[in-house]
């Protein structure tokens, strides 16, 4: 191998695509000489919008390609204008320039008709190829079966000559649809139908987007994708798994129109990978059309829908998008990818950019009845635990950005006029309720504890408005709940989005067989598989509320963490001046709610499909169901204390279970497992011990780490393969609570912003949590919170 090609292959750690047997293919390609640059493309059909397994396929194509420095072609393969349009060309070209491809090789398979064309007439002069005059009907049976070879055509011996002729004619336009067909004259008795003298070309009188009506005859696409991937030069075509009888018509058409002996260049080859489908949703473009046309959703670009463009819409970034297709693997199987590799990969990304304020979904009055007039909070946008340290006297954010002090901080404006929501208040209190009460406490966030005094309520005995008291910080209160003035925050419309359908697999769930039926469950025919009925009816929830001022203020794509109910932005289409309109684009992991969803029905305003009579809301989505044995590993899982979420997972996924299994404490270890290795588990890629979880997490038991050490140490692991604790142990990274040391510290802090000092003593308390930012970046992010505030708060009040 010459040194130019040794180059080309990228070291393990500089790959963006994680290893497989695609990229072995690849490596042993430049090593033996058969490339000596990789091409790749990425071929979608303009007959939908791009969907999130599309980002999966495109990730793999570009990054490959990158990864071993060659190219990537972009190629709309439009040979079927039925169902094509101009639309879905151009979203599927935006969708993948916002992802972040480039899209500068841009290549339409219609630009190769008349190419293709003359292939196809080169195929009939070497006699590989003949007009079929049969009907399609009598097409399929002279096929023959399983058992039976098939039966040659009577047109299948026309002559060369006479074959041309019928071939001109048929582009001519002299025959109607299905008269004829160009058909490969391969072999009949093949095992492989596929290999059974294949379609080439069809009769189709139909307008094309971009050609118009220039051609009446249209290549299949067997024969249209191998030759434009041989007129481009690529070298790896990767498709999907359903291709891979296909390859032998690839092939077959690399070996007799495009011989290495003849042209002097090595034909492209093709591999074929696993297909991604994700749960809750389908990919199917004939089945999104069908969301789409019946009104189930608004439009292709609904937030509710997998595809790219309502992603977008939905607040997703590119980042998160290609953060995913990377986590997800290669491989030679297809897989249901667990929604929550997507909903991880969201979130990861949104902690890292969205600043924190407050907003409230469904509103609770509430008036604060000893505050006179307004008072102006200044409250931070991160909390401590995410602020990275800097050197120059800005604030590092999670994103990567820095900003001054003031920058990290908003005011907020307390009136006596509040909102709560409305779920933050009990007449009747579950178990452990940790909220606001007849006569309770609770603190609102950066402002104080409030005590409810009376309850005010309509006709119907609903709630209208609560009376409380603002208290002194001496108060106690066991729980925080969050805040908008009523009186100066903006009003704006909620859309909370769901997931689609209420079953992980809507295309195998609906699939009911009759039982008298004979023969094998997968051989018989489905009585119902029409997927819309376990379309989600709440999937999205429409609510009016308030969110604090600061908002207006910002760019208008400013992602948020609104506390408590999610990730949000702007409706980039409906939203306007005087009109908020904001996008839940994914909730936080929560428990409690999940634990009230499933207790009590909700209030919420449920959008129905247009057309539809409002109804009874159903049940939250269930979880898969389990089987006799996974019911009995639940129960034993939940007997050595594991949570029944935690349970219900381990049961179903065999590698996550193998980890844990027989582990002293696999209560203490489950919620690691599967909120932090599980797609490390699921892959093969996994490479931290169970002991050295177990090291771990026994450090955070005994307070020597905080959970935000313990997640950054075990990140590092995941990638480095060194043991969490042994990271931790070599950079120092243990809990600072030497009360000597963080005094300290603290007074550091309060010397070096007298201003901010004096502010807090003339009322601002909300300036609590930029003294807590400030101490936690001192000390690296390893002070212990609890004492960091105690000793703040006695030396701030002295």
């Amino acid at each position: 191998m010459t040194d130019l090609r040794a180059a080309l292959i990228p070291a393990p750690d500089a790959r963006r695509v994680n290893p497989n047997f695609i990229t072995d293919v690849i490596d042993a390609d430049l090593q033996s000489g058969r490339v000596d640059r990789v091409v790749t493309r990425f071929p979608p059909e303009p007959n939908g919008y791009a969907h999130l397994g599309h980002a999966f396929a495109s990730f793999l194509d570009y990054m490959t390609a990158q990864d071993y420095g060659g190219v990537c072609n972009f190629r709309l393969d439009d040979t079927n204008p039925t169902g094509e349009t101009q639309e879905y060309a151009d979203s599927i070209i935006r969708d993948m320039q916002w992802v972040g491809w480039d899209t500068s090789r841009l290549f339409y398979a219609s630009d190769y008709y008349e190419q293709l064309y003359s292939y196809a007439q080169e195929l009939i002069r070497k006699g590989l190829a003949y007009v079929e005059s049969v009907s399609g009907d009598e097409m399929a049976r002279l096929r023959g079966t399983v058992d039976q070879p098939g039966t040659p055509s009577p047109y299948r011996e026309r002559s060369v000559e006479e074959n041309l002729e019928m071939f001109a004619r048929m582009r001519a336009g002299e025959f109607g649809n299905g008269e004829h067909a160009l058909r490969a004259k391969i072999d009949l008795a093949s095992p492989n139908f596929k290999l059974r003298d294949p379609v080439l070309y069809r009769i189709l009188h139909e307008t094309h987007y971009r050609t118009g009506s220039a051609w009446c005859i249209y290549p299949m696409y067997d024969f249209a994708h191998p030759i434009s991937d041989a007129i481009e030069g690529i070298t790896h075509s990767m498709c999907s798994l359903e291709f891979i009888d296909n390859r032998a018509i690839y092939d077959w058409l690399m070996e007799h129109l495009f011989p290495e002996a003849q042209t002097g260049r090595t034909p492209p080859r093709q591999y074929e990978f696993g297909r991604r489908s994700l749960e809750y949703t389908v990919v199917s473009k004939r089945k999104l059309r069908r969301l789409v046309q019946e009104g189930v959703v608004r439009g292709w670009d609904d937030p509710r829908m997998p595809t790219i463009s309502a992603q977008r819409r939905r607040g997703v970034t590119p980042d998160a998008v290609r953060a995913f297709a990377a986590q997800i693997g290669v491989s030679r199987t297809n897989r249901t990818v667990d929604l929550a590799v997507f909903e991880n990969a969201v979130r990861d990304d949104l902690n890292a950019r969205a600043p924190r304020v407050m907003a409230v979904a469904q509103p609770l009055r509430v008036t604060i009845t000893n505050l006179d007039g307004a008072r102006t909070l200044s409250l931070p946008y991160w909390p401590h635990d995410v602020i990275r340290d800097s050197a120059d006297g800005l604030v590092g954010l999670p994103g990567g950005a820095r900003v001054t002090p003031e920058q990290a901080v908003r005011d907020v404006p307390l009136t006596a006029d509040l909102v709560i929501e409305r779920d933050d208040f009990a007449v009747d209190p579950p178990k452990g309720f940790k909220r606001l009460t007849p006569g309770g406490t609770v603190r609102l966030r950066g402002a104080g504890i409030i005590r409810c005094d009376d309850v005010l309520t309509d006709e119907g005995g609903t709630v209208t408005e609560l009376r409380v008291t603002l208290l002194g910080e001496d108060a106690k209160a066991s729980g925080v709940i969050h805040w908008v003035s009523a009186s100066q925050g903006v009003p704006a419309e909620f859309r909370l989005f769901d997931r689609l359908f209420t079953v992980p697999n809507p295309d195998t769930e609906a699939q009911h067989f009759d039982p008298e039926e004979p023969g094998h469950e997968d051989e018989r025919e489905p009585l119902n598989t029409d997927f819309l009925r376990f379309v989600n009816p709440q999937s999205l929830a429409v609510t009016q509320g308030f969110v604090e001022p600061s908002v207006l203020r910002d760019p208008s794509d400013t992602r948020y963490q609104f506390e408590r109910l999610g990730y949000f932005w702007r409706d980039p289409q409906d939203s306007r001046e005087g009109a908020l309109v904001l996008n839940r684009i994914i909730t936080l992991k929560d428990a409690w709610a999940k634990e009230q969803t499933k207790a009590a029905p909700t209030r919420e305003k449920r959008e129905q499909p247009r057309g539809e009579k409002a109804e009874a809301a159903p049940a939250a989505p269930t979880r898969p169901a389990l089987t006799d044995e996974q019911t009995a590993t639940f129960t034993r899982l939940q007997g050595a204390g594991l949570s029944e979420n935690d349970a219900h997972l381990l049961a179903r996924e065999a590698p996550l279970l193998a980890y844990l299994d027989g582990a002293p404490d696999m209560a203490a270890l489950a919620p690691w497992v599967v909120n932090d290795l599980a797609v490390a588990l699921r892959d093969g890629t996994n490479k931290v011990p169970r002991e050295a979880l177990a090291d771990l997490v026994a450090l955070l038991a005994e307070g020597s780490i905080s959970a935000r050490i313990a997640k950054d140490a075990l990140a590092e692991a995941q990638a480095s393969g060194e043991a969490p604790a042994a990271i931790i142990e070599r950079k120092g990274l243990r809990v600072l609570n030497d009360e000597g040391a963080l005094r300290t510290a603290i007074q550091a802090v309060l010397d070096a912003n007298p201003g901010k000092v004096e502010e807090y003593r003339g009322g601002k308390k909300g300036l609590t949590g930029f003294f807590t930012g400030q101490v936690m970046r001192a000390t690296n992010g390893q002070a212990d919170p609890k004492t960091v505030a105690r000793l703040l708060a006695a030396l701030l009040d002295s």
